[in-house]
């Protein structure tokens, strides 16, 4: 077998071309899903039960069945259904690109909520108390304390969603968008070269990833840069009765 690196470098274009939609597709559902996420992981948190019940059923059914069922369903589904077909939501969920991104939306959703959920009730009930006695109304507190504390825990567990999303984005091409892989099984079904082409396309993916891991570095830098400040040793010669043993490293 012999391996035809002039059909990668032939095709990469079109490969790229599959790399800006599967960047839009993710893009926007890691956005929308975002969106979602975040009174569902609200409810989630809340202490009535009635109100935890709707989210927990939302979040049982995205994360227990596969996102192949879920995009064939909206996919496919939808147009099984006169009233949907007659209504305002045909223009959308007849095509394929809004159908895929409903479904990434919907599943990240899932997921992001129970992430938010977990990293709201990880923050010290120290901070939650200090808040109430400043007076701070409940919405007040949860725009200025609790959500931008709960960002900075779960973004490196958010960060793996997405590139889990990045992945899962393949299956996009099952329903005839040429994201990457799409692109790939269409350059594949011209030239027989199966090898070359996924090769190609997995080194694309790589390439995002690597950039994602990068830009998550970075941005959980900034939202937590207080963890990595450095403080200036004490002098030897301080009085011991002036230390502080919680900086004396």
């Amino acid at each position: 077998m012999s391996w035809e690196w002039e059909i990668i470098w032939q095709y990469l274009p079109k490969l790229l071309d599959g790399a800006w939609l599967t960047l839009e597709l993710i893009a926007l559902s890691g956005l929308f899903g975002m969106l979602l996420a975040l009174p569902i992981a609200l409810m989630r948190a809340s202490k009535n039960a009635w109100l935890r019940a709707i989210p927990f059923a939302y979040i049982f059914f995205f994360r227990g069945t596969p996102l192949l069922v879920q995009i064939f369903l909206i996919y496919y589904g939808a147009s099984q259904f006169e009233v949907i077909k007659e209504s305002f939501l045909w223009p959308i969920l007849k095509q394929p690109y809004w159908c895929a991104i409903i479904a990434f939306s919907l599943n990240t959703a899932a997921y992001s909520a129970e992430l938010l959920r977990g990293a709201i009730q990880s923050i010290p009930k120290g901070e939650v108390e200090v808040c109430e006695a400043l007076g701070m109304s409940k919405p007040l507190m949860i725009r200025r304390v609790v959500l931008p504390r709960a960002f900075g825990i779960v973004l490196p567990a958010y960060g793996n969603e997405l590139l889990l999303m990045l992945k899962s984005s393949a299956l996009a091409s099952t329903i005839t968008l040429l994201d990457i892989t799409g692109m790939a099984r269409t350059i594949i079904a011209r030239t027989y070269t199966p090898m070359e082409m996924f090769f190609a396309a997995g080194m694309v993916y790589l390439v995002i990833a690597a950039l994602m891991i990068a830009t998550f570095r970075f941005i959980e830098f900034r939202l937590n840069r207080y963890q990595y400040y450095h403080h200036t040793p004490l002098p030897k010669t301080l009085d011991p009765q002036l230390r502080d043993e919680h900086l004396d490293t």
